[in-house]
């Protein structure tokens, strides 16, 4: 294996362990805030938010392994980059929601990740389909939980 392909591969991994370690500090700091506000009518139970996350970590982290293994140079440069700005608007949706408690800026950047991470689908599907497919429910979680950002936007 080429040393380059090695560094990409322990890249998205370091990058998926990021979000995943920074997205759940802060949602776990505004838990009272959350709790207080008025729901959107098509909120999932919380059952789903538990289940559906670590699923979504796991399948970006082996995508992102997959295509730095598989893809050429190009695909795995644009498939770090356009995944690590949709962790930088999915993380900061968490702190503007949770921590800064600002919902409409927040929903603004969970809309930015969502929009970010539809080529990063489309990338991981040429390069490596199985992984491609399995990232469809990632990208379709962050367009619902877009639209549960604004609907929390909307009612608080």
């Amino acid at each position: 294996m080429e040393v380059w392909r090695g560094f990409a591969a322990v890249s998205a991994v370091v990058l998926v362990v990021g979000y995943a370690i920074g997205a759940g500090v802060w949602v776990a700091s505004g838990r009272e805030f959350y709790e207080a506000l008025s729901r959107p009518p098509w909120q999932p139970p919380d059952v789903v938010f538990g289940l559906i996350w670590p699923y979504n970590f796991v399948v970006l982290a082996v995508a992102g392994v997959l295509v730095a293994l598989a893809g050429n140079a190009s695909v795995v440069v644009w498939w770090l980059s356009l995944t690590a700005l949709s962790i930088v608007a999915a993380l900061g949706w968490a702190w503007l929601f949770y921590v800064g408690q600002a919902l409409w800026p927040a929903a603004v950047a969970l809309a930015i990740a969502t929009v970010l991470t539809i080529p990063v689908v489309i990338l991981t599907w040429r390069t490596a389909w199985i992984p491609g497919i399995l990232l469809v429910p990632y990208v379709l979680w962050l367009a619902t939980a877009t639209s549960l950002a604004v609907g929390y936007a909307l009612r608080n």
